[in-house]
């Protein structure tokens, strides 16, 4: 079977992280443990955007910080599942636990660059970014209640290792380019939070047709 871009990009991450994952289990640490560090490590980058909307509006450095800690725990989403197969610490409610929290760190982290853009006077920006909430969270809306049917749905682009490494990078870019005078830097971070809008809910609704598709095959 051929392999696509992300399961190849997957199997380099992993080949990359696996001495640390052997090394987590040996110490103990639990995937619900990885887990919630992650949720931590993006409550603190969304705390970052809120104190720098609050009194630093026009330090950049934040925007970029905030993204390197965004992308950090972006690795603490894949090595849960790793260390919880590895280490054959697999269980539902794991599933459960990190399926939770992995949609509270993605609302978190673009709340608070919503909020951030709200109070630094980009109106706009901020409405795409909410846009771009509402698709990240109906991506996984559609996905769980088709799974709950009986339904494999895993179709579209827009999936959330593609919104969390674009999210990341776009804040982390929008800070070491903050100085440049050819264009306001922050469209650094606000045109990609248009292009999770944009492919994001077309994402939830392609998932929606395919999953339209099963079923209108199952009626017949």
């Amino acid at each position: 079977m051929k392999m696509n871009y992300r399961d190849w990009l997957q199997q380099l991450i992993y080949k990359i992280i696996n001495p640390i994952i052997n090394g987590m289990i040996k110490i103990g640490i639990t995937p619900n443990f990885i887990t919630t560090t992650g949720l931590v490590l993006n409550i603190l980058a969304a705390c970052i955007l809120v104190y720098a909307s609050l009194y630093e509006p026009y330090n950049l450095s934040y925007v970029g910080w905030s993204g390197a800690i965004i992308l950090f725990a972006g690795l603490f989403d894949m090595m849960d599942g790793r260390v919880a197969r590895i280490g054959k610490m697999e269980s539902k409610f794991g599933a459960l636990y990190d399926s939770v929290l992995d949609r509270y760190s993605e609302l978190i982290t673009l709340f608070g660059i919503f909020y951030y853009l709200v109070l630094t006077g980009y109106l706009w920006g901020s409405i795409i970014a909410f846009i771009a909430l509402i698709g990240s969270l109906m991506v996984s809306y559609v996905r769980a209640r088709a799974e709950g049917l009986g339904l494999d749905c895993k179709v579209g682009f827009m999936q959330r290792p593609e919104r969390v490494v674009l999210t990341s990078l776009a804040a982390i870019f929008c800070g070491i380019f903050e100085n440049t005078t050819l264009f306001d830097p922050m469209l650094i971070l606000i045109v990609p939070m248009g292009l999770i809008a944009i492919a994001a809910n077309w994402t939830a609704f392609a998932r929606l047709a395919h999953c339209y598709k099963l079923l209108n095959g199952k009626d017949k």
